[in-house]
Order: C-alpha cells, then sequence, then structure tokens
C-alpha cells in the first residue's frame, strides 16, 4: 500500500526538498495534535505549535500557510495510521472467517488507541476549505473499502454466503460505524465493557448477519 505522504501537493511549500518537507511536517503535525485535542482547533495558536515543534513561527510557514494546512495534514496522517493498521491485518492472515474477524479487530484495537485524534478529526473536519473536506471524507470510506475486500476474499474463498454488492458494502460501512461508536461514546461505554469485550460483542453480531 502506498501511504499518504504527509508531503502531500495539496498543500503548498516554499521548501524544494521533499523529504525535509516530510520530516518537517510530521514534526508539526505531531505537535499540533495534541494541543487540538486539549485546546480545541480554534483555540490552539499556530505560535503554541510552533513552540511545540520547537521551530519558529516564521520557519513553520515554510512549510504551511495557514492552521487550517497543519489541520488537513494531521486529518491525513491520522487516516493513513488506521489505514495501515487494516491493511497490515489483511495481509497476515489467511482468507478463512478469521481473517474478517481479524480485520475487525484490529479496526476496533485502532479506533480505541486513537479515540481522540479520530474524534478530533470528525469535530473539525468542516474548518477545512470544502476541497479538503471532500478528501477527508473520501479517505474515510476508502477505510470502508478496505473492510469490504477483506470480506469479499472471505466469500470468493467459499467461507462465507456470497452477498450482493449492495450488502456487502453496507456490511463495510456497519463495521466502519461500529468502531467508530467507540470513539464516539467511550465515555459512557467503557463504563460497560473493557475494549476487548466490546470488540466479542460486535464481531459475534457482525458474523450472525453474514451467516443468517
Amino acid at each position: 500500500m502506498k501511504k499518504n505522504p504527509i508531503g502531500t501537493s495539496d498543500v503548498p511549500t516554499q521548501v524544494k526538498n521533499p523529504e525535509l518537507v516530510e520530516q518537517r511536517r510530521q514534526q508539526i503535525v505531531e505537535a499540533a495534535v495534541p494541543l487540538f485535542i486539549k485546546n480545541g482547533f480554534h483555540k490552539t495558536t499556530t505560535r503554541q505549535i510552533a513552540r511545540a515543534a520547537k521551530v519558529s513561527v516564521g520557519s513553520m510557514y515554510e512549510y504551511v500557510a495557514s492552521k487550517e494546512d497543519i489541520l488537513y495534514l494531521a486529518c491525513l496522517s491520522i487516516h493513513d495510521q488506521v489505514e495501515q493498521g487494516v491493511t497490515q491485518a489483511v495481509t497476515r492472515t489467511d482468507n478463512s472467517r478469521d481473517i474478517l474477524k481479524e480485520v475487525i479487530r484490529e479496526f476496533f484495537m485502532v479506533c480505541h488507541r486513537m479515540s481522540d485524534q479520530i474524534l478530533l478529526m470528525y469535530q473539525v473536519t468542516k474548518s477545512l476549505p470544502q476541497q479538503w473536506q471532500k478528501k477527508v471524507l473520501t479517505n474515510d470510506i476508502r477505510i470502508s473499502d478496505l473492510l469490504l475486500d477483506a470480506l469479499k476474499k472471505v466469500m470468493a474463498a467459499g467461507n462465507l454466503p456470497q452477498l450482493d454488492d449492495a450488502t456487502g458494502n453496507l456490511i463495510a460501512q456497519n463495521i466502519t460505524v461500529l468502531g467508530h461508536m467507540w470513539t464516539f461514546r467511550r465515555w459512557h461505554l467503557a463504563e460497560l465493557y473493557s475494549i476487548e469485550q466490546y470488540i466479542e460483542l460486535q464481531t459475534d453480531f457482525i458474523m450472525g448477519l453474514l451467516v443468517k
């Protein structure tokens, strides 16, 4: 899988060295995300981000043009980490039903580990320019497509009943939403279930739908 480089050409830069752009933008994003989570996107200043990234404000603006640029790069980085986790789960398992269970587990665990980051992304996407909002949402659909690919592999191997495209797509979307539910409602769900219990119950629910 080719990852989304944080040095994406969508965001203009004054620096010609792509490796340096990648390095500095990663540094800036890693500094910005905890501040966005703690203070909120709108209350976080570029000066705070630059200080946390250990660069000057002037130097930071050589790699990004605005705080919205940083937010967009942060969203790409978050999606990339989720996508890598799901893709690795797909490639390390066979075509039995276990591949789907493993992919579901990995996706839910990524949602658990990155709950604050994923929640941030959904809260502030509306602050991005419209063309970037669309790209962030498209990246989200790509995660669901990976889940659908895993489902199709198991069906193709004859280890699950064949589903039509519409039903398979809906199942993949349901898995996505159930993973995000832990992110959005963990303040309540974590009082009732451990993440392991949540994964087991939701996986049983999903697999039950597939074998009916």
